[in-house]
């Protein structure tokens, strides 16, 4: 996983993974998912996103951990 941010553009990329990119869906204004054949998100594409998002230069990805039911 990884983010890029691309001032020219004002442009926010969040990669996922690295899988071919087969369908694009804007799923709001300004925020393009990047799906992969089999529906996995590819990667989230932000544009304006000086305007978005807080600090776009800085932003940070946490990878939370699994939540595993208990079964009883």
């Amino acid at each position: 996983m990884k983010n890029s941010y691309d001032r020219e553009t004002d442009s926010l990329t969040i990669t996922l993974c690295h899988e071919p990119v087969s369908e694009s869906d804007e799923i709001r204004p300004d925020v393009i998912a990047d799906l992969a054949a089999d529906g996995t998100i590819v990667r989230f594409e932000i544009l304006q996103a000086s305007r978005l998002v807080e600090d776009p230069d800085r932003v940070t990805l946490e990878i939370a951990a699994p939540v595993i039911a208990s079964h009883r």
